[in-house]
């Protein structure tokens, strides 16, 4: 799926889904009492995560699963407005397959960060908020495989180009479902900072993308 495609079917699900499980869980409820306290959280899901590249660097890849978790805090403004930082460990990458000569062959990178967004929290009412903001990562390590009926790899990466970023930043976005101390969320993010790979095939540049899903528990 190219890039502008899998931009606007997420802009549309951070749109489209919480005032769908808004209109659901709520209705008309506008009274509902919603805590002002302070809290703080822990969390663990996944992540669907690919790369893109602006541009246009002919580097096609498929989506890969990671693992997501880490520690929320809430910080309330006003009733409805807060603030959320999070510190998460991220696991993104890629993952792919072809043949060359009749011999078929499949790789994967992961990459593994600290992620720390800042959200701005909106509550539209006792159980639904919805978060936006930008987020700072930091490269911790990536690892490379790569099978084929002549070779199998693995190994941790150490990039031979002196300019791949280790702090880069991005933007991130959706919402979450507060049941109780229960939290589901749903997030979709992109880096605004290439990797400043040298475009090979060893090191392609790259941005990532991701979907991350996950459940958290508020004390």
């Amino acid at each position: 799926m190219k890039t502008k495609n899998l931009l606007l079917l997420s802009l549309s699900m951070l749109v489209l889904i919480p005032l769908s499980v808004s209109a659901q869980l709520f209705g008309s409820d506008k009274n509902s009492e919603v805590n002002t306290s302070p809290s703080f959280g822990i969390k663990a899901g996944g992540n669907l995560s690919n790369v893109y590249d602006t541009q246009g660097e002919e580097f096609q890849a498929d989506s890969k699963l990671g693992v997501a978790a880490g520690v929320f805090v809430t910080l309330p403004l006003t009733k409805y407005i807060g603030l959320q930082p999070e510190i998460l460990f991220s696991q993104k990458g890629y993952q792919g397959s072809g043949s060359v000569l009749g011999n078929d062959y499949s790789f994967a990178r992961t990459t593994n960060f600290i992620d720390v967004p800042l959200l701005l929290s909106i509550r539209t009412g006792e159980f639904l908020s919805i978060l936006v903001g930008p987020q700072y990562s930091y490269l911790l390590s990536q690892n490379y495989t790569f099978k084929s009926g002549i070779v199998d790899i693995t190994q941790d990466e150490h990039f031979d180009n002196e300019n791949l970023l280790k702090n880069t930043l991005a933007v991130t976005g959706g919402f979450d479902i507060n049941l109780n101390k229960l939290v589901l969320s749903a997030r979709a993010g992109w880096d605004l900072m290439n990797n400043e790979g040298d475009g090979t095939s060893t090191t392609p540049r790259y941005k990532n993308m991701w979907y991350q899903a996950t459940i958290g528990f508020r004390f």
